[in-house]
């Protein structure tokens, strides 16, 4: 007989996530994250993203199990069934998702490193548009591109922010990441690439006084950017749980028909 799964529960700041919580805590005993074999997030898609940064950061990555009490839900599961949390936990699919990771330099020559589960982006600071060199594997691809910013998106990301800046929808498993341009004024109609998920991306900042940029990992900002590097964290794969036929990846192959 196996034992009993021990849970985690970590809702968001919203009254409808705070109130699911309190009528889960009366049916099951939840312990706490370093203790837990998985972890039930009570929210929306922002804030299984904070959950998932947390465990990043902390070191310690166990499976995430989504009740959508938010707005799309994209990474999270309906919040109502027959069966009890306990065993939706237990019958759920996994579904591995490896983050980027994204080494900024700024002004004063320091560097830092944040993950991202969906995007990194580039974006102007002021109302000069952005100047940057793009160079993929150590080859400059793009000597000069000006837009209001850029973004490397995830295939779990691919339907955030890279959609609504006209990116493509990558399909989960497909081994690729989207680079996608924040309204290119140069060259104008460069519409961004798809690359292998294996290849090292490089943005070079040119003109960083007149032209300043930031840099943003997901929730995570850093302002006075001279370069960034993005690659896959292959060491750092997270797992989200889906209810049987309920699976992110069905989901975002579906988005691709949605008008």
């Amino acid at each position: 007989m196996s034992k009993p799964l021990r849970l985690a529960l970590m809702p968001s700041d919203t009254d409808r996530a705070h109130e699911a919580a309190a009528a889960l805590r009366e049916g099951a005993d939840f312990v706490s994250p370093d203790q837990a074999d998985a972890v039930v997030v009570l929210g929306g898609d922002g804030h299984m993203l904070h959950c998932l940064h947390q465990m990043l950061d902390s070191g310690r990555v166990i499976p995430a199990y989504g009740l959508n009490y938010g707005t799309v839900g994209f990474m999270m599961n309906k919040p109502k069934s027959s069966r009890t949390l306990e065993e939706r936990v237990a019958r759920a699919r996994p579904l591995v998702v490896t983050p980027l990771e994204m080494t900024a330099t700024t002004g004063s020559g320091s560097e830092e490193s944040f993950f991202a589960i969906n995007e990194v982006s580039l974006l102007r600071e002021t109302r000069q548009t952005a100047k940057l060199e793009v160079a993929v594997n150590g080859k400059v691809r793009l000597p000069e591109l000006y837009c209001d910013g850029i973004l490397m998106a995830t295939p779990a990301g691919s339907t955030a922010y890279n959609l609504s800046a006209n990116g493509p929808i990558l399909p989960m498993g497909s081994n690729m990441l989207a680079l996608t341009p924040i309204s290119p004024f140069r060259p104008r109609r460069w519409r961004g690439a798809i690359i292998p998920d294996h290849y090292e991306v490089e943005f070079k900042v040119l003109d960083p006084e007149k032209r300043p940029v930031a840099a943003v990992a997901d929730q995570k900002e850093l302002r006075d950017i001279q370069a960034v590097r993005i690659r896959v964290a292959r060491d750092k794969q997270l797992q989200l749980l889906f209810d049987p036929g309920r699976t992110l990846e069905e989901r975002i192959f579906a988005e691709q028909f949605h008008f």
